[in-house]
């Protein structure tokens, strides 16, 4: 009696070098749609950046005030949020992990600015936008909390 024995194809152990290559072509075609579409838009980028700080830089002072009853004046500033200020209001309930990791720059590498009391309620927090100045126009424009802060 013969022994019939069946022999399977190896598997294929790599990706052949026309695979590669196509996989290759697509990431390029991809790459050229996409790149300028998000490397034209970099300002976009920084004020939408700056809106998100702003937003909750304004939740870690609202949180502030509920634990010490009152908001950081200008002079003891948005430092108030990472360690113990001292002055007055004195932050009699200050919270010992701080209200905020660090506090961010906008994203033109600037502090963000901050008046307590504030012109448009009870604190204002802004970012000069990309000139550094207050007033301008589109990237130029002031990034404020009492437009962004609802």
């Amino acid at each position: 009696m013969k022994k019939f024995t069946h022999h399977t194809p190896a598997k294929q152990q790599g990706f052949t070098l026309i695979e590669i290559m196509v996989v290759i072509v697509i990431l390029g075609i991809l790459a050229a749609l996409v790149v300028p579409n998000i490397m034209g838009r970099p300002d976009e980028a920084r004020i939408s950046a700056a809106r998100s700080d702003i937003q909750a830089i304004s939740n870690a002072l609202n949180l502030y005030k509920l634990d010490n009853y009152n908001y950081p004046s200008t002079d003891q500033g948005l430092q108030a949020l990472i360690t113990k200020p001292v002055g007055s209001p004195e932050a009699k309930n200050w919270n010992p992990d701080g209200y905020l990791a660090k506090l961010p720059k906008d994203g033109w590498a600037n502090e963000y600015l901050y008046l307590s009391p504030g012109g448009h309620g009870r604190f204002d927090l802004y970012s000069l936008g990309a000139d550094g100045r207050e007033g301008g126009e589109g990237v130029d424009q002031d990034i404020v909390s009492w437009e962004v802060v609802k």
